[in-house]
C-alpha cells in the first residue's frame, strides 16, 4: 500500500501496527542505521514478536518510542499517528474533546498527546547557529499581540491572578490580563517566528529581533515607542497607523494576518488557554502556517513525525507536578509559574 495521502488513507494505513513500526522506523532513521536513543550503540538484536531491540552496548531494551514524544504512552502508534495528522492539517486547530471521541480516549489522555504533538513542532529558532530570518532583500515585519479574554468578563479572582502572572499586579494597566505574543515575519521566505514575552519594553522587544533577525535586514513596525533605536541596526521603517495601514511597501499586515489565524483558532477551537501553556499553540499554529505553502498534508505530517526525537516531554513537567518549570522565557529558558 502507497503511503497515504489523505485524512481517510492515513487511518487505514496505520491501522496495521507492523506497517505503522516501519514507518516510523524509517521516519525516526532515515539513514537506515538504528542506533540506541540511549547510547548511541549501533549493535544490536531484533524481538520481532515484541517489536524491539536489545542493544548489545547499554544492554538495555528500546523500542521506536523511546527518546521521542511517544515514550512512555500505553497508545499504539495509529492513535499517535492519526493525532499528529490532524494536528498538523487542520487549519484552525482540534480539541482534545475531538481527538479524545474520534480514538476512544480519554480527554485528558488526548490533552497529553496534543501538548506532546506541540512540543515536537516547535522551531529551534535563533539557537540553530546563521538560522536567523531577513537578510538582503528580505524584509521582515514585526509585530506583537495581545491574547486572553475581557476583563469585564472575568471574576474579580481571575483578574488579580492574570495580572499578577503577567507582571501588572496592582497597576491600572488595560492589558494586565492579557499575555504578550511577539512575531516577526520574513516576507521573502513565508515563514514567520513566534515568541511569548512578559512585556513590550524596548528592551524586551529589541532583543527578540536581535536574536531572530540578520543585521542590517529591513525591518517594518508600527509607531509602538518598544521599536525606537532600532535603525542602530536595522533598515527600520516605520508604518503610523493614526494616519495609514500601508505606505507603499511598508505595512505589518502580514504578520497580522498570522495573529488573526492564531486567535482564530484560539477563540474557536481551544476557547480558553492557559497562559502558561500559550507558547505551545503558538508554535503549533506557526508550523502550519510556514509549512502551508510548499507541503501537501502528507509532506507536511512527514516533517513533524521527523521533529520527535529528542523531544520528549513528561505530565509532571507539564503541569507542575514535581518541577517549577512551567513555561517558556522569551529566551527560551524555563521560567517559574504558578498554575491557577
Amino acid at each position: 500500500m502507497n503511503a497515504p495521502r489523505t485524512l481517510q488513507e492515513a487511518i487505514v494505513y496505520f491501522a496495521d501496527p507492523e506497517r505503522a513500526f516501519v514507518y516510523a522506523v524509517n521516519l525516526r532513521w532515515p539513514s537506515g542505521v538504528i542506533a540506541c536513543p540511549r547510547c548511541g550503540h549501533d549493535k544490536h538484536s531484533f524481538i520481532k514478536t515484541r517489536l524491539l531491540w536489545f542493544c548489545k552496548g547499554c544492554k538495555k531494551q528500546f523500542t521506536v518510542k523511546v527518546g521521542t514524544i511517544f515514550e512512555d504512552s500505553p497508545l499504539g502508534l495509529d492513535k499517535w499517528m492519526t493525532t499528529v495528522w490532524l494536528v498538523v492539517n487542520c487549519k484552525n486547530g482540534i480539541s482534545s474533546y475531538e481527538i479524545a471521541r474520534d480514538l476512544g480516549i480519554t480527554q485528558k489522555s488526548a490533552w497529553f498527546m496534543l501538548q506532546r504533538v506541540r512540543e515536537a513542532l516547535r522551531e529551534p529558532g535563533a539557537s540553530v547557529p546563521n538560522d536567523q530570518i531577513g537578510g538582503l532583500g528580505a524584509p521582515v515585519e514585526v509585530d506583537e499581540t495581545f491574547v486572553g479574554g475581557k476583563v469585564k468578563n472575568m471574576h474579580k479572582a481571575r483578574r488579580e491572578k492574570l495580572a499578577a502572572i503577567n507582571g501588572y499586579a496592582g497597576q491600572p494597566y488595560a492589558y494586565t490580563n492579557k499575555t504578550i505574543v511577539m512575531g516577526m515575519l520574513d516576507r521573502k521566505l513565508r515563514k514567520v517566528r513566534t515568541a511569548v514575552v512578559p512585556n513590550v519594553k524596548r528592551e524586551t522587544l529589541q532583543a527578540q529581533i536581535l536574536n531572530e533577525v540578520f543585521p542590517g535586514s529591513k525591518v517594518y513596525t508600527d509607531q509602538a515607542v518598544g521599536y525606537e533605536g532600532l535603525g542602530k541596526k536595522f533598515a527600520h521603517e516605520v508604518v503610523n497607523h493614526l494616519e495609514t495601514y500601508v505606505n507603499g511597501k511598508v505595512h505589518t499586515n502580514g504578520i497580522e494576518n498570522f495573529w488573526s489565524l492564531l486567535k482564530r483558532g484560539l477563540n474557536g477551537t481551544y476557547v480558553a488557554v492557559e497562559p502558561f501553556h500559550l507558547f505551545r499553540y503558538v508554535d503549533e499554529q506557526a508550523f502550519r502556517y510556514n509549512t502551508r505553502k510548499d507541503l501537501n498534508d502528507r509532506q507536511r505530517f512527514e516533517l513533524a513525525m521527523s521533529q520527535i526525537n529528542g523531544k520528549r516531554l513528561t505530565y509532571a513537567e507539564l503541569t507542575g507536578k514535581g518541577t517549577d518549570s512551567l513555561h517558556t522565557s522569551p529566551t527560551g529558558q524555563r521560567e517559574t509559574q504558578v498554575p491557577f
